[in-house]
């Protein structure tokens, strides 16, 4: 089962948990209420799985590939994992699925504070267009992920602030009427 916690304010490595003392847990409704979606599903018969292939077809998530993220598979490795880390948005729903290994996502919650959640092996996680975010690994350093996209694929991130996008006023509407 997925975890998730607010976050610490160190500057150290990104790759540590930086949970808060003491911890602040944060529930899958709570994020929910951020419109992120969680599921749990079979990582080892992803291939042959009927309820991905279910999700799949009734979100339209048309299109797929497999990224291996580690020192000696990714290709100018060092320079993505900065990247990926930086805090950004997306115009579009980001579809992960963990294959294999571990890591980070974390999102912003409505009063702007940090929230991780810790990826294992058969969690796939949707986070909305939209929302501030960021990946990193976590100590074990690898992490094998299904990219499910709606459509062809779209990597534009757009780096913090991207304010004035109808992506992000979108989802500032949504938190809007959650909160009500």
């Amino acid at each position: 089962m997925v975890e998730a916690w607010y976050m610490d304010e160190s500057q150290e490595d990104q790759r540590a948990p930086h949970r808060l003392q003491p911890n602040r847990a944060v529930s899958l409704e709570q994020l929910r209420r951020l419109g992120v979606a969680y599921r749990r599903l079979d990582a080892d018969n992803y291939e042959t799985d009927p309820r991905l292939k279910e999700i799949r077809e009734a979100e339209n998530y048309s299109w797929m590939d497999i990224v291996t993220i580690h020192k000696d598979k990714l290709p100018n490795y060092d320079e993505k994992i900065k990247t990926f880390y930086e805090e950004h948005l997306h115009l579009d729903d980001e579809i992960r699925y963990i294959l294999d290994g571990s890591g980070y996502f974390d999102v912003r919650d409505k009063d702007d504070k940090w929230i991780r959640i810790s990826m294992e092996k058969g969690d796939m996680i949707t986070l909305p267009a939209g929302i501030y975010h960021r990946f990193t690994l976590d100590e074990n350093n690898y992490v094998k992920a299904m990219r499910l996209f709606v459509g062809e694929p779209v990597w534009t991130a757009y780096n913090r602030p991207a304010d004035d996008f109808p992506a992000r006023k979108q989802y500032m509407k949504f938190l809007a009427e959650e909160a009500q």
